[in-house]
């Protein structure tokens, strides 16, 4: 669940393609609070009346496998990702300087609290229009499983972290809109050059990919290029290596190729921790 922000703060204003323009890069960052809890620094800010999320660099928690101070960069490049495949999947996303040094900036998003877009339920128990993941026990011991709506928008998600290679799509990480509207957040954990799919969007394995899901792909090999010069990765190379572009485009020509759904790869976890 996205966390609430501190009583008395006003309602969100969106004016997302404005405030992207100039604001959300250049007008000052006011802090309102910490959001928790976070793996990172994580902090809940305004610039010109706007809610947004920030995480500093320098907040950042060293990981094993991801090199440090890069986790920003990442959100960044995920959105640069979500543009090319124009199906506005992360909000937008700067990198900017801010009150605690460099770090990611994006617009925060105002969930419809009613709406859930994955679900714990119980077990053999799936809605109609959901699809099962996996089987587990809950913290009571109980028999359950985690379900997610088979909708378009979410199946778009699950398209676009097969190709940013999101190794940490947990429940909480989708954002369910009013008007059904799915966004994801949450995507330092990308582009890395090993797989690391980790993902609670699973029901759609082995299903074949629609013409509009081929073409967004088509999109982002367009953008990139096939000799790595195209728009798209002269500006992806600010935020995340020239190897990891590389792997970026093979992921995007395997996936036109084969023309579906992949299945979990390799001996690593298939499902993030938590799952939630």
């Amino acid at each position: 669940m996205t966390p609430e922000p501190p009583p008395g703060y006003s309602e969100q204003v969106t004016d997302p393609a404005g405030l992207l323009d100039e604001a959300l890069l250049t007008a000052p960052l006011e802090l309102r609070g910490r959001i928790m809890p976070a793996s990172n620094a994580t902090f809940l800010g305004e610039i010109e009346g706007v809610r947004v999320v920030y995480k500093p660099v320098a907040g950042e928690r060293p990981l094993w496998d991801f090199p440090d101070g890069t986790l920003a960069g990442r959100e960044v490049a995920a959105y640069l990702l979500s543009e090319a495949l124009g199906w506005d999947v992360v909000p937008p996303t700067v990198l900017r300087d801010g009150p605690h040094g460099p770090g990611m900036v994006q617009l925060w998003q105002d969930v419809d609290e009613a709406q859930d877009a994955v679900d714990i339920v119980e077990a053999g128990d799936v809605p109609e229009g959901w699809l099962h993941v996996f089987d587990g026990l809950d913290s009571d011991d109980r028999d359950v499983s985690l379900v997610h709506e088979d909708s378009d928008p979410l199946r778009r998600m699950a398209v676009f972290d097969v190709l940013a290679n999101n190794a940490d799509r947990k429940g909480g990480h989708v954002l369910a809109m009013a008007d059904g509207h799915r966004y994801g957040v949450d995507h330092g954990l990308t582009f890395h050059v090993e797989t690391k799919l980790r993902t609670v969007l699973w029901g759609w394995v082995g299903e074949r990919l629609g013409e509009e899901e081929l073409d967004g792909v088509r999109r982002v090999v367009t953008d990139l290029s096939e000799t790595l010069d195209g728009p798209l990765a002269l500006e992806l190379v600010e935020h995340v290596s020239e190897p990891e572009i590389t792997v970026l485009l093979r992921r995007c020509l395997r996936l036109l190729r084969t023309a579906e759904m992949p299945a979990p790869r390799g001996m690593s976890p298939a499902i993030p921790w938590p799952p939630f």
